[in-house]
Order: structure tokens, then C-alpha cells, then sequence
């Protein structure tokens, strides 16, 4: 599972082994992993719901458990910045928007502008294919389905829709 996107800073098949996903709701899940794709350092401060604030402790745990074995193997120098390379500014935007939420709506929880949003969650599409493929691989057909439901969540309206300017 490594070698799936070498950009993210956490596999998708590591969240998957660790069975990180399994009491996360699809809403959740899909919020929680736009971290692996925001890439913005500043923006407003998301107000996180209890669910949402535990799931990412528990994420940044697994990524510092990962990152230590890492550094042990030789493969990074250090875990000094392991959670700089987590964004989670979207993570109440996204997981609003997986809820059903409106566009114009989810935009007033956030001070990102909506082009970056639109790329985070289509990106966001590409991570929970990559764990659907991971599911698939080691024959976990309930959660591959809760992938489908994941990417079904976010792929909707505008997000989506064909346009020149997003591709």
C-alpha cells in the first residue's frame, strides 16, 4: 500500500490494516481523510464535532505510530513534522458538505476559497478510491461498500459537475 500516491503523507492501505475506519461513520471518514489532501497552512480554525475530534486524535496517533516505525526502518530522517503535513481546515467543511449540506452553505464555516475546496474534495474522491482498491485487495467486501458510500456522499452539485475550469 505504499506505493499507491507517494504526495500523501499516510498510505491509505495503513488507515485500512489498522482498521482505522471501522466505527467512523462514511461522513466522518471522508472528513477526517481531507487532511490528506488540504494543503493550505492558514486558514479559519473548523469547529469540530466530539466524533470528529476524537477520529482525529486517533488518526494523528496511527500517523505518529507509522512515522516512528519509519524512522526506525531508515526510510525518513526524522518524525519531527509528522503533523505539519496533516491539514485538518477543511475537516468540518468536508464533513458538512458529506452530510448534504449546499455549497453556498458549507462556505461560511470556512475563509478557503471555493476553487480549493472543490479541489480538496475531488482529490478527497481519489484517496477513498484508493482505499476502496486496498478493501477489494484483502477481500473486505462490507467496507469496500462503506467506500462506495464514502465517495457517494461527496460527489454531488457543483463539486462535480463537468466544467473547463477543473479539468
Amino acid at each position: 500500500s505504499s506505493g499507491i500516491n507517494a504526495e500523501w503523507p499516510l498510505r491509505p492501505g495503513e488507515l485500512v490494516f489498522d482498521n482505522f475506519f471501522k466505527d467512523l461513520e462514511v461522513e466522518a471518514i471522508v472528513a477526517i481523510l481531507s487532511c490528506m489532501v488540504f494543503q493550505q497552512k492558514r486558514c479559519s480554525e473548523p469547529e469540530l464535532t466530539p466524533e470528529l475530534i476524537h477520529a482525529k486524535e486517533q488518526f494523528l496517533q496511527l500517523a505518529h505510530k507509522i512515522v516512528e516505525a519509519e524512522v526506525e526502518e531508515g526510510l525518513l530522517p526524522n518524525d519531527a513534522d509528522f503533523q505539519e503535513q496533516f491539514k485538518f481546515g477543511l475537516v468540518e467543511v468536508v464533513y458538512r458538505w458529506a452530510k448534504g449540506e449546499k455549497f453556498s452553505e458549507i462556505m461560511q464555516y470556512t475563509d478557503v476559497d471555493e476553487g480549493t475546496i472543490v479541489r480538496c474534495i475531488t482529490r478527497l474522491d481519489e484517496v477513498l478510491r484508493c482505499i476502496k482498491d486496498v478493501a477489494r485487495i484483502v477481500g473486505d467486501v462490507d467496507f469496500e461498500a462503506k467506500m462506495d458510500r464514502a465517495s457517494l456522499t461527496i460527489k454531488r452539485d457543483i463539486v462535480f459537475a463537468a466544467s473547463l475550469y477543473v479539468q
